[in-house]
C-alpha cells in the first residue's frame, strides 16, 4: 500500500510543473467563461454555489476551526483550575481522595469515542477518511468545549475545576455530538459539524443538568441525556438540511458499503460491544457500578443474538444483513443505560436487550426507507434505530423500575439512585434547612410513583429541547454563509481529503 502510494506521490510531483501551467490555463479561460455567461441568463443560485465551493471557503472552515481552539486555550487559562483534591495538599492539610480509580474507565470510554465510534462509521465505501479522521477532530474539539460547557455549571470561585471525573463526563458529551454527526454523515463539511457541535454541547449540558439537578431523573447509562439527545438533535439538522424534491433525481453511488468499508466498520462495532459496560458504569461506583456492568452485558449478549435471527427473517433474500449485525447488536448496550444500576434482575436485562434488537431491526428494514421516502429524512447511519428508539425504550423501563421501587428491596441505597425520593428531614439536609445541590422540581419526599412521572418527563422533554435545539442549528447551517457539499459530491473523501491515485 505504502509503495503504491509513493510512485503515486512521485508521480504527481514530476508532473506538478505542467499541471501547473494546464490549471493556470484552465482556470482563465473558466474565468472567461464564467464571464461571458454571466452576460446571458446564468441562474443566480449557481452563481452563489461558484462562490460557496471554492477551496478559498474550504480554507475559511479551517481557520474558522483553529479560531475556535485559540479561544478554548483561552478559556482555560483565565477560568479553569485543577480540582482541588489534584492539587498538592499543604502542610497541616488532608490529602482529599482523587479519582485516580476511575482511569480504566475514562481508558474504556476513549477507545469507545475514537475508535469505537470512528470506524463505526467507515461503511461507506469511500468516505474511510472522513469517517476516522473527522471523528478524531470533532471530538478532540467537543471534549474541550464540552469541559467548558458542563464546568459553567458547577464552578467554585469562579473557575472552572478539572478532573478526571470531569474528564469522563466530557468525553460522554462528546458522544452526543458523535451520534448527530452519524445522522448526517458524509453529508457535511468540517466546519458544519464544528458548528454544529458548539450548538449542540451548550444545549446538552443545559439540558443535562436540568434532567439530573432539577428533575433528579436516573440515568447513569446516558440513554435519555446523550443518546435520546444527541439522536433526535442529529434528526433534526438532518431534516433541515434534507434535499430538494428536485435534488432527488441526482444519484449519487457512493451512498453506500463495500465489502471492505463494512469490515472495517465491524471493527467499530466490536469495539463498542466490548466497552460498552464500562460507558454505563463509569459514573457510579461500588455494587451500582457492578450491577451495572452485568446489566449491560446480558443486555447487548441478547440483542445481538435476536439482531442475527430477526435480521435473516426480514431480509429480502432471508440472509443476514450487515447493517443489523453492526448497529442492533449493540442497541441492548442504549436501552439497559437508564436502569443499568437498578434492580432489573439478569432476566429484565435480557428482555430489554431483546427488545432493543428487535425494534432496532425493524427500524433499519422498515422504519428508515420510510422515513427517506415520505420525509426526506436521511438518516446516514440510522442513529434512529441505534440509538434514538432503544434510548425511549430505555426511558419507559425506568419509569417502570422507578414506580416499582421500594426501601424493602434497595434500603438506604434508594435515595442514592432516586435522591428526590429521600425525606424531606433526611439527615442529609444541612443545618439550615436546605440541600447542598439544586432543590429538585416539586421538593424532595416524592414517592415512586411520582418518580416515575419523572423519569418518562425527563425523556419527554429531552427529546423536546434536543428536536428544538437541532431544528435551529439546522437553519443556521444552511444559511448561505456556510459552505454546503452539493448532492453529487457528498460522501465523497476527495472533497476535503487528499486521496492516493487508485
Amino acid at each position: 500500500m505504502s509503495t503504491l502510494y509513493d510512485q503515486s506521490r512521485i508521480a504527481r510531483e514530476e508532473s506538478s510543473i505542467p499541471v501547473k501551467q494546464s490549471l493556470r490555463k484552465d482556470a482563465q479561460s473558466l474565468t472567461y467563461s464564467f464571464s461571458e455567461t454571466s452576460k446571458h441568463n446564468f441562474p443566480v443560485n449557481t452563481q452563489n454555489f461558484i462562490k460557496m465551493h471554492t477551496p478559498i471557503s474550504s480554507i475559511a472552515g479551517f481557520i474558522a476551526i483553529l479560531v475556535v481552539q485559540i479561544i478554548f486555550g483561552i478559556v482555560f487559562g483565565a477560568f479553569s483550575e485543577y480540582g482541588k483534591e489534584i492539587l498538592p495538599h499543604k502542610d497541616g492539610e488532608p490529602a482529599l481522595p482523587t479519582n485516580l480509580g476511575s482511569y480504566p474507565h475514562f481508558q474504556d470510554i476513549h477507545v469507545m469515542i475514537f475508535i469505537g465510534f470512528g470506524f463505526l462509521m467507515t461503511f461507506l465505501k469511500k468516505y474511510g477518511y472522513s469517517a476516522t479522521g473527522f471523528n478524531l477532530l470533532v471530538a478532540s474539539l467537543m471534549v474541550q468545549w464540552a469541559l467548558i460547557a458542563r464546568g459553567c455549571f458547577e464552578m467554585e470561585d469562579g473557575k472552572i475545576r478539572l478532573t478526571l471525573g470531569g474528564m469522563i463526563g466530557a468525553d460522554i458529551a462528546a458522544a452526543t455530538v458523535l451520534i448527530s454527526m452519524g445522522a448526517l454523515l458524509g453529508r457535511t463539511t468540517p466546519i458544519q459539524l464544528l458548528v454544529m457541535g458548539l450548538f449542540e454541547i451548550a444545549v446538552f449540558a443545559a439540558n443535562e443538568y436540568l434532567q439530573l439537578e432539577y428533575m433528579k431523573i436516573a440515568d447513569v447509562g446516558g440513554s435519555i441525556t446523550v443518546h435520546a439527545f444527541g439522536a433526535y438533535f442529529g434528526l433534526a439538522v438532518s431534516f433541515i438540511l434534507r434535499p430538494k424534491k428536485s435534488d432527488l433525481a441526482i444519484t449519487n453511488n457512493l451512498e453506500g458499503p463495500s465489502y471492505t468499508s463494512d469490515i472495517f466498520a465491524m471493527v467499530g462495532t466490536i469495539f463498542l460491544w466490548i466497552f460498552w459496560p464500562s460507558f454505563n458504569s463509569a459514573l457510579v461506583a461500588g455494587a451500582d457500578q457492578e450491577r451495572a456492568i452485568l446489566n449491560t452485558y446480558l443486555g447487548l449478549a441478547a440483542a445481538t443474538v435476536v439482531s442475527f435471527v430477526l435480521s435473516v427473517l426480514v431480509s429480502h433474500e432471508h440472509k443476514l444483513d450487515m447493517v443489523h449485525v453492526q448497529n442492533s447488536t449493540l442497541a441492548g448496550g442504549v436501552a439497559v443505560g437508564s436502569v443499568c444500576n437498578l434492580l432489573i434482575h439478569p432476566y429484565g436485562a435480557v428482555l430489554i436487550g431483546s427488545l432493543a434488537g428487535l425494534i432496532s431491526v425493524l427500524g433499519y428494514r422498515y422504519l428508515s426507507p420510510g422515513m427517506l421516502n415520505k420525509l426526506r429524512l436521511d438518516d446516514t447511519c440510522g442513529v434512529h434505530n441505534l440509538h434514538g428508539m432503544p434510548a425511549v425504550l430505555s426511558a419507559i423501563f425506568s419509569a417502570i423500575f422507578a414506580a416499582a421501587a421500594t426501601t424493602t428491596e434497595y434500603g438506604d441505597s434508594l435515595y442514592n439512585i432516586f435522591p428526590a425520593m429521600q425525606s424531606r428531614n433526611s439527615t442529609d439536609l444541612m443545618e439550615d434547612g436546605h440541600h447542598s445541590e439544586p432543590t429538585p422540581f416539586g421538593g424532595y419526599g416524592r414517592s415512586a410513583v411520582e418518580q416515575a412521572g419523572y423519569q418518562l418527563l425527563g425523556i419527554l422533554s429531552t427529546v423536546a429541547i434536543a428536536i428544538v435545539g437541532g431544528l435551529l442549528t439546522g437553519v443556521f447551517l444552511r444559511s448561505p454563509s456556510v459552505r454546503i457539499i452539493p448532492r453529487d459530491k457528498q460522501h465523497d473523501d476527495e472533497d476535503s481529503w487528499e486521496v492516493p491515485a487508485p
